[in-house]
């Protein structure tokens, strides 16, 4: 057929196969989306939006200018009130003193580029790869993740705001690309080092030298210039006084970063570098005007205000949100109740302070007690004791988390227990009449199997048989341990994590029962707040309000969601009335002539080797958790607080019922106003007599208390010798615990404080 026959053939409407070619291919392939879609049109619309951006920026660099410098012009007082609104404290002085960049030694200023952008004297002032990714994540929402150059933090500094925002790093770019072109470097490097903030309220290289190293900045070396420019990655982290076990680690290795960065760029002698040890900072001062207890008080506000900015932006992290903090022009209202404050600071002077004295023991120079006062209605913290004088100790004791809440863990467990509907290895619900073997040393079992776990209990008493109700009052180490197990270790962590505390890092270990995690007092008052709140989480707030013409906070409700039920809630506080009532706070709190009836919950705690104890209890209307630790006055170190004082009795053992507990009563009885009873959901707990009372099988050995209980207690017969001291808590060996940042286990004698007794076991 030839080709006009088949073109007839087709308008008659047959049919013949036309042959396969490439191009019939190509063309029946190319349908649908795919017509639009080619690689030609794909490469034109990027190009296009190339030069789209491209035009934009050009746009940008010519409307944006250099603006007038703002980080020392508008500088003001900070004004901080008390939650009446009279005048707490003004703080208005910048640490900061400018000096001309000859006035630096070359090396020193080589470990400030070293460290942060060792191409500094040839780029263009700009890290377009770091600066895009930050573009990226402030559009994602999870700010900046570094990048910047010297000049790009320099414009931050000293041009813009810390704000995280498109526009600013938009800004930053197009303004440190014209700086780079108008200034020196030599001018950048001198005005970074000067604006950049070093932590311990220093601005500037010779505030840094003199706060770390008492030292001008003309006089530092190479090492202590490494370590003032590894310090600007993360100044409250870093800062050795204050720095974790970990943040030690990490600091050391940028110190290590930036010497090794100067061997490779030529600018210090491999030989010289191999020879150089880490510069130890020397201890911090308090900044004069913040006596007592008003720079706890103020550190305490400026760090909450520096969290909230970094929540909602205005910050891109806590380093920079203190810089805006201090920069001033804040008017800043705390919680805090002027006469509760005035109340707690006179409580410790009364019961401890004024009983301490180093030149007559020691061991009185190395105590540091530490409390927090919340309401548990609103959450807002009413009083806070960080400490004898800030001026002497620089670190708040009051939200230190370095030490062993120890035995005040133990009503965590319990919550968990009732919370889950917990049972034992028999299959019996847990509650507080529920029965367990108390012995010392009794290995904790999972389903039959033992599971290298056998914590002592004070003094090694084997308490045989004994309610759940019995071991919180006096309490028993090894029923805690193996509830810990029937519950599960996992989610007794994830319901101590519903009620406030920071779990983050914490094995789920049998060991955690024995409270061998850190914790501080601010930590454990919102805990014991949330029960007090019936399960209602409570959050504990210094910040009332902030308020500065260029920034509103908004600050989240202290009082939270019910995180566990009511009945679990109130359950633990019913058995907490026990540890008052017939437990190991009864000589301090219970038989105090001013508690007038008050009811009242509670918790003892003493950790290993004496190193903190602890009392947290509450009435309906107030929650105070009070510490007090052994802290080595040279060191740092922590050590054992026995003898302190030269009052206590026996073996002159610190113990949560003892000192912590004195000073919580006189506090709270004097400050609780009208008697007040626990409204509690639950039938069980210290009101509940049991049906059957277990007696111990070996009386415990503990010195007798200086003062007899008036009343039998309710939940077991009662000893001739009942123990009123708190039980301490060691890890066991089977086991390994997890220790504070700067504890180091030991049972030799600390370099402070008296020679340490052996552990005494819980």
């Amino acid at each position: 057929m030839g080709r006009a026959e088949e073109r007839r053939a087709r308008q008659r409407g047959g049919r013949r196969a036309a042959p396969r070619g490439r191009g019939s291919s190509r063309a029946a392939g190319r349908t649908g989306i795919r017509r639009f879609l080619t690689w030609r049109k794909i490469l034109g619309t990027f190009l296009g939006f190339c030069l789209l951006c491209i035009g934009a920026f050009i746009v940008l660099y010519m409307v944006i200018d250099i603006p007038e410098g703002n980080a020392v012009a508008e500088e003001q007082s900070n004004v901080y009130e008390y939650s009446d609104g009279t005048v707490l404290t003004r703080r208005g002085e910048v640490n900061r003193e400018i000096v001309d960049l000859a006035r630096i030694p070359k090396p020193v200023q080589r470990t400030f580029v070293a460290a942060e952008n060792k191409t500094f004297y040839k780029d263009s002032g700009v890290d377009l790869k770091g600066t895009t990714r930050g573009l990226l994540n402030t559009l994602a929402g999870k700010g900046t993740q570094g990048g910047s150059t010297i000049t790009q933090q320099y414009v931050k500094n000293y041009y813009l705001t810390q704000e995280q925002t498109v526009t600013r790093k938009l800004k930053e770019l197009v303004i440190s690309l014209k700086v780079d072109r108008e200034k020196s470097k030599d001018d950048i490097l001198a005005g970074y080092i000067n604006t950049s903030f070093y932590g311990r309220n220093a601005y500037g290289i010779q505030a840094a030298a003199q706060a770390y190293y008492r030292v001008d900045a003309d006089e530092l070396t190479v090492e202590q210039g490494a370590y003032l420019a590894a310090l600007l990655q993360a100044p409250s982290q870093y800062d050795w006084a204050a720095a974790s076990e970990t943040g030690k680690k990490l600091v050391q290795e940028r110190w290590n970063y930036v010497l090794d960065n100067m061997v490779e760029e030529d600018w210090l002698d491999a030989s010289e570098r191999q020879g150089m040890e880490f510069p130890v900072p020397k201890a911090p001062q308090g900044t004069p005007g913040l006596k007592g207890q008003t720079g706890y008080l103020v550190d305490a506000a400026n760090a909450e205000l520096a969290r909230r900015l970094v929540s909602q932006g205005s910050a891109e992290n806590e380093d920079d949100a203190l810089a805006i903090v201090k920069r001033g022009g804040w008017t800043i209202t705390l919680n805090i109740d002027k006469k509760k404050q005035e109340q707690l600071e006179q409580a410790a002077e009364d019961q401890l302070v004024s009983k301490l004295d180093a030149d007559e023991r020691e061991v009185d120079g190395d105590i540091q007690p530490g409390a927090v006062s919340v309401d548990p209605g609103t959450g807002e913290v009413v009083a806070m004791y960080g400490g004898a004088d800030y001026l002497e100790h620089y670190r708040n004791n009051a939200t230190r988390r370095d030490y062993q809440p120890a035995s005040t863990f133990k009503p965590v467990i319990l919550a968990a227990a009732v919370e889950e509907e917990a049972e034992t290895q028999d299959g019996e619900p847990i509650t507080a009449t529920t029965v367990y073997d108390g012995d010392s040393k009794r290995p904790v079992v999972d389903g039959g199997r033992k599971v290298g776990f056998a914590p002592p209990n004070e003094d090694d008493v084997d308490y045989g048989d004994v309610t759940v109700q019995t071991a919180m009052n006096k309490s028993v180490n090894s029923v805690f341990a193996q509830m810990g197990v029937d519950v599960g270790m996992e989610k007794v962590m994830e319901v101590a994590d519903r009620l406030g505390m920071d779990t983050d890092g914490m094995e789920a270990v049998p060991a955690q029962t024995l409270g061998s995690m850190g914790a501080s007092p601010l930590e454990m008052a919102g805990i014991y707040a949330t029960l007090d709140h019936h399960g209602k989480k409570v959050t504990p707030a210094v910040l009332a309000s902030a308020e500065h013409k260029d920034t509103v906070v908004e600050l989240p409700d202290p009082i939270g969601d019910q995180v566990i039920s009511r009945e679990t809630a109130d359950t633990v506080t019913s058995v907490l009335t026990g540890v008052v009532d017939d437990g190991t706070a009864r000589v301090s709190v219970r038989d105090n002539p001013k508690r007038d009836g008050q009811q009242v919950a509670g918790k003892t705690g003493t950790s290993d080797y004496g190193r903190s104890a602890w009392f947290t209890g509450y009435t309906p209307d107030l929650v105070t958790s009070v510490g007090m630790f052994g802290e080595d006055a040279e060191s740092g170190k922590q050590v054992n607080m026995a003898g302190a004082t030269g009052t206590l009795p026996g073996k002159g053992r610190v113990n949560g019922g003892g000192l912590p507990a004195q000073i919580w009563a006189q506090y709270t009885f004097g400050a609780m106003g009208e008697v007040t009873e626990f409204d509690l959901d639950t039938d069980q707990g210290a009101a509940k007599e049991p049906s059957w009372t277990p007696t111990p099988t070996q009386e415990p050995t503990t010195e007798a208390p200086t003062q007899e209980p008036t009343r039998e207690p309710t939940t077991q017969a009662p000893t001739t010798q009942t123990p009123t001291q708190e039980p301490t808590t060691e890890p066991p060996t089977q086991e390994p615990t997890t220790e504070p940042p700067t504890q180091e286990p030991t049972t030799t004698p600390p370099t402070g404080g008296t020679p340490e007794p052996p552990p005494q076991p819980d």
